[in-house]
């Protein structure tokens, strides 16, 4: 541990000889990018100006993240705020020739994109990490929570999620999709965009947004490998995610959320998908307690190949991720690409050298988890931060990750089978808080602030895990949580689905 924080000091100080420096040429190659977004936000605003007669808002949504509403609104004087039509702040029409194709197929591909990140790419990455007694049960888990959210929040979620309401929680203007129109055969001239992407059918803003909601309950699944049934898995997912995803992604994202307009930044997921993943797993592996045998028998991963795999499918699918929260085909999308690929690759390293020294060998377990918490601790701060940003946030996160997921883990006694809290909780927390810092507002429209960054990650971790916490205590009570000892040690392949793998 000593020399891990030895070469902790060694990398910051010839790190802050450079930052300055790195940070300058950010700010100074930031109006490049910003000015190739500005081009298609300017097809944006004319879709907006087309319909905002009609609307009856008064608030200014962004089109790609809610920070941008807030900075916009800010900076606009009174007088050209009454020279200008009021901008949309719900789900409006539009006649079909202002979509732009250029958004909307880079939206379909991201859409794809995301979907692939769960499955196959996290149903393979955790499934080669469990015993081999347990890996279809897992990568059952992902696709069963697939399938679920797609009906959800078809039928509910994104009308709570992402219409105007409360500062807590949207309405029911889009419950089973009522009043979204779609192109309707040749003859049909409108259709309806959302006020956060009007650029695109709000169609496929709907089926994106659905694919966030998909991977952040199955990313839960990781803390709790190994022991839990399936119905009341099925059962916390659905409470889970009408309770707590749901108020969490329109606080953040929603323009007259309670986070969003606070001045929140959270870019493509940090906080609603990470922390809020991260800290339900905690608090499940804590209600269930630790595995059999936890600490006294080896439960090594039974195919790393899997893992590596599934690992690869996320690196990739993460550019629908983060680029995509772009919501256009622009320089701003680039540039969130731009730095998601640069973060991810320094926290591959950063992990592999720190295992490297505390442990003696670099492994391929290492390198692949240390990719992750590197796309997790970016998500956030893609859009907003510069290269140097991208760098620092992504060396911390290799490093950060790795001590949560081995020492932290090890020392607070807790067994999160697949470091769910420690990848995505602790690399969440640090994105968000490391976006406060190092966010450009000539590359994303607003500057950082630490302190609201903190208050954006307090909230949700004490919302999340409160909530998750009494959710699991209460389906414990009615149907159980556990799996029997005996069930458990037999393999929840066999038990729960009577199949088993050769």
């Amino acid at each position: 541990m000593r020399k891990i924080l030895m070469s902790l000091l060694m990398a910051g100080s010839l790190l802050a000889g450079g930052i300055g420096a790195a940070m300058a040429d950010d700010a100074s190659s930031a109006p490049a990018a910003a000015s190739a977004a500005t081009a298609s936000d300017t097809s944006a605003s004319a879709a907006v100006s087309t319909s905002a007669a009609s609307t009856s808002a008064a608030s200014t949504p962004a089109a790609s993240a809610p920070a941008d509403a807030s900075a916009a609104a800010s900076a606009a004087a009174p007088a050209s705020a009454a020279a200008a039509p009021a901008a949309p702040s719900a789900p409006f029409s539009v006649d079909s020739s202002k979509i732009n194709s250029g958004d909307t197929a880079w939206m379909l591909t991201s859409t794809a994109l995301v979907l692939f990140m769960t499955i196959p790419g996290l149903a393979l990455f955790y499934g080669g990490m469990v015993r081999k007694k347990n890996v279809l049960a897992t990568v059952m888990q992902s696709f069963a929570i697939t399938a679920l959210i797609t009906v959800l929040w078809t039928v509910v979620g994104y009308s709570l999620a992402f219409t105007p309401g409360s500062g807590f929680i949207g309405g029911f203007s889009r419950v089973f999709l009522s009043g979204m129109n779609y192109i309707h055969g040749d003859k049909a001239t409108t259709l309806t965009v959302s006020h956060l992407a009007p650029t695109i059918p709000e169609s496929v803003y709907f089926v994106y947004q659905m694919t966030f909601a998909i991977i952040t309950p199955a990313l839960i699944c990781g803390a709790f490998a190994d022991r839990m049934k399936f119905s009341a898995m099925l059962v916390f997912m659905t409470l889970w995610s009408l309770i707590v995803y749901v108020p969490i992604a329109h606080m953040v994202w929603e323009p007259t959320g309670w986070l969003s307009s606070d001045g929140v930044l959270d870019f493509a997921g940090g906080t609603v998908v990470h922390i809020n993943a991260g800290i339900a797993g905690l608090m499940s592996c804590l209600v269930l307690g630790k595995r059999v045998g936890y600490g006294r028998e080896a439960m090594a991963p039974h195919n790393l190949v899997l893992t590596l795999i599934g690992g690869s499918m996320l690196w990739v699918g993460w550019f629908g991720f983060n680029a995509g929260s772009a919501v256009a085909a622009d320089g701003r999308a680039g540039f969130a690409m731009l730095t998601t690929q640069v973060a991810t690759a320094c926290a591959a390293l950063g992990w592999m050298f720190a295992e490297w020294i505390a442990k003696g060998k670099p492994s391929v377990l290492g390198i692949v988890s240390g990719a992750v918490a590197g796309l997790v601790a970016i998500t956030p701060a893609a859009g907003f931060v510069g290269v140097a940003g991208a760098l620092v946030i992504g060396i911390a996160a290799g490093v950060v990750c790795f001590w949560s997921a081995t020492w932290l883990k090890s020392k607070l006694g807790y067994d999160d089978s697949l470091d769910a809290f420690g990848v995505h909780g602790v690399g969440g927390m640090l994105g968000a808080l490391l976006t406060g810092v190092f966010a450009v507002k000539d590359i994303g429209g607003a500057d950082g602030s630490l302190l609201l960054q903190a208050k954006g990650v307090l909230i949700t971790l004490v919302y999340s895990g409160v909530v998750s916490f009494v959710l699991l205590k209460v389906i414990d009570l009615v149907i159980g949580l556990r799996v029997t000892e005996e069930e458990e040690r037999e393999g929840l392949d066999v038990i729960l689905h009577g199949e088993h793998v050769e």
